[in-house]
């Protein structure tokens, strides 16, 4: 091709191309996420969206010269392991899964305490789904012995919760034909009649468990009684988790067609980030996310999201703030200010 018409070309493609020149953001920060199957990844797409610059979040609201992007990923742990390792920034994180983290313990008692990780606030309660086949004779915890049984993903922290359920109920994963699928995948299982229940924990309602009400073709097994109780004092007096951060929840009746009202186990849901990130920085993030807009933004997002206000954002954290969030709440008479008398 000569010169001529080689420019030629490249004036017929850039004329398809817009030239205004939009400046690159100051700072790119990685937010993980979970699985499109749950509530992370929806939810923290919206909580990128408000925070972020307007030109990059379509809103008046979000930090000048800043950038969030959402990541898939598989969950809790597999957030936290990549935050240690520098992969993330910012991440969603199951306050049981960022405690065991930042102590070193549970799941992480083999690796040194995550002592750079730092909440910027606890958003909503995940619930605990415990989803069954319709004709697979599970009504119970205890029913699932023997049956084929999705545990979530490695990386989740529904996997780490589910195996503290089964072992209250005197189970282990052993006793079981044990699959470890992501919800969406564990759900096609499901209608497929090749698995007979699975576990996520997720707000709700979560997706993959509304479409299989609406097929239908599953149930939610209740989680409550004794065991309950008796697995979260074994764990508040055991140091396990802080007192708080197992409570006994309700999914209400209507969350999913047909479906009654089910009880559960939860645990929050936390907003957390490395403590390396510069305190105006996350100083700003949190002003951005707690404003009206970014609150309305989030309410009209996600379901789940509702449940994300002010009066929370404190509520059973298991880490210590970070410096720059700490400011804010400060500000706003969330936290004392220094020297304050308490």
């Amino acid at each position: 091709m000569d010169l001529a018409r080689a420019l030629r070309t490249l004036f017929v493609l850039l004329s398809f191309v817009s030239v205004e020149l939009v400046a690159a953001p100051e700072q790119i920060l990685r937010l993980g996420t979970g699985g499109t199957g749950g509530t992370y990844f929806p939810v923290g797409s919206v909580i990128a969206h408000v925070v972020s610059e307007p030109r990059f979040g379509s809103n008046d609201y979000g930090v000048p010269g800043l950038l969030v992007v959402p990541q898939i990923s598989n969950g809790s742990v597999s957030n936290v392991d990549a935050l240690r390792k520098g992969w993330l920034d910012l991440a969603l994180v199951q306050a049981d899964v960022a405690y065991w983290a930042y102590r070193g313990t549970a799941v992480y008692s083999e690796q040194e305490p995550f002592d750079e990780l730092r909440a910027i606030a606890n958003l909503y309660p995940e619930s605990m789904h415990l989803v069954a086949r319709l004709g697979s004779g599970i009504h119970q915890v205890t029913d699932l012995r023997g049956k084929r049984v999705s545990l979530d993903e490695p990386g989740s922290g529904t996997v780490v919760d589910a195996q503290m359920l089964l072992r209250a109920h005197g189970l282990s994963a052993s006793d079981l034909v044990p699959r470890y699928l992501k919800p969406q995948y564990a759900a096609r299982a499901l209608v497929e009649n090749r698995l007979d229940a699975f576990f996520v924990f997720a707000g709700y309602p979560a997706k993959t468990v509304f479409d299989l009400a609406v097929a239908p073709g599953a149930r939610l097994i209740p989680i409550d009684g004794p065991k309950i109780d008796e697995m979260f004092s074994l764990h508040q007096e055991s140091g396990f988790a802080p007192v708080g951060t197992y409570t006994k929840g309700l999914i209400p009746a209507g969350t999913y067609p047909g479906i009654a009202k089910t009880p559960t186990i939860t645990v929050g849901a936390q907003l957390v980030a490395h403590k390396r990130l510069h305190p105006d920085l996350i100083y700003a993030m949190t002003r951005a996310l707690w404003t009206e807009q970014a609150l309305k933004a989030l309410h009209d997002g996600h379901p789940t999201a509702k449940e994300i206000v002010p009066g929370r954002a404190l509520m059973g954290l298991s880490l210590p703030i970070h410096e720059g969030a700490a400011r804010y709440y400060r500000e706003v008479g969330l936290l004392p200010k220094p020297g304050a008398a308490k």
